[in-house]
């Protein structure tokens, strides 16, 4: 990060912004609180929020509901100092000085419930882990 003193800008992209960026951002979000600023992005957005991606974070007490998929820009991706990929491979934008992960997370998509929560959980052990390496206290 160029200025220790700010907080990170982080950014969790996947193809339809509709299941596992907006997981992993409310998830980041609710965990890092006013620490991080936190964004998500498709390359090529859903519609809507998958429903039970939805009841999946409402579970955990996290309300997605009014979450819309939203396609990413350059800009936003240029002004992260943390990229997260899942699943998006070549169509996820690429700038030099950003630093990069891709999560191999599963799509929840036409999964069960039980999948989904699964997912969920894996997402929310990596964003805990990310926020630990970023020095970000997680409430």
């Amino acid at each position: 990060m160029a200025d220790p003193r700010a907080v990170p800008i982080i950014v969790f992209l996947c193809v339809q912004n509709a299941g596992r960026s907006q997981m992993a951002a409310a998830l980041c979000a609710h965990h890092a609180g006013d620490r991080a600023v936190v964004y998500s992005g498709g390359s090529d957005p859903a519609s809507e929020v998958h429903s039970l991606a939805i009841e999946a974070m409402r579970e955990l007490g996290i309300d997605i509901s009014s979450a819309r998929p939203a396609r990413w820009t350059d800009d936003l991706v240029r002004s992260a100092d943390v990229v997260i990929t899942m699943g998006c491979g070549d169509s996820c934008p690429f700038f030099p000085g950003v630093r990069y992960e891709d999560w191999a997370v599963a799509d929840p998509a036409g999964q069960p419930l039980e999948a989904v929560r699964a997912i969920r959980d894996d997402i929310d052990a990596r964003v805990r882990a990310l926020l630990a390496d970023l020095g970000v206290a997680a409430s």
